[in-house]
């Protein structure tokens, strides 16, 4: 069961293979056409629409605290409430190159557009693991 970050870093690190890791940081926004019920669930930190803000490819060597990822993302300029992972392994002991993440990065971002997550790990601004019920 992964819960945080460092549970991610963990386990890719039993894989059998290398790891490559895909991050779609993203902002909770509220649509312009929501209706009051909506707005006050917002407010509670409920609901919104999530809007992709940066994506970036690393190997779990290049990222190995989250801290590192939080800084690296700070130093764009662009606010995020949370952060979808996945994970590319390699063949025959090579790590895929940033190269070959380019397109399951572009499809998961566009998944995430359509509000499909369940394939992704949602970590919240301190890089624990967080429900999308």
């Amino acid at each position: 069961m992964i819960s945080s970050y460092q549970d991610l870093v963990q386990a890719s690190r039993e894989e059998p293979e290398p790891q490559r890791f895909l991050f779609v940081f993203c902002k909770a926004e509220l649509p312009d056409d929501a209706s009051a019920e909506e707005r006050a669930a917002f407010e509670r930190g409920e609901g919104g629409a999530l809007t992709p803000v940066i994506c970036v490819d690393k190997t779990p060597e290049e990222v190995s605290r989250f801290e590192q990822l939080v800084e690296e993302s700070r130093e764009t300029g662009q606010d995020w409430d949370m952060v979808f992972v996945a994970a590319m392994s390699g063949r025959g002991g090579i790590v895929p190159s940033s190269d070959e993440a380019q397109q399951p990065m572009t499809m998961m971002v566009e998944s995430i557009r359509m509000g499909h997550l369940g394939n992704y790990l949602p970590l919240n601004s301190q890089g624990q693991a967080i429900s999308l019920d």
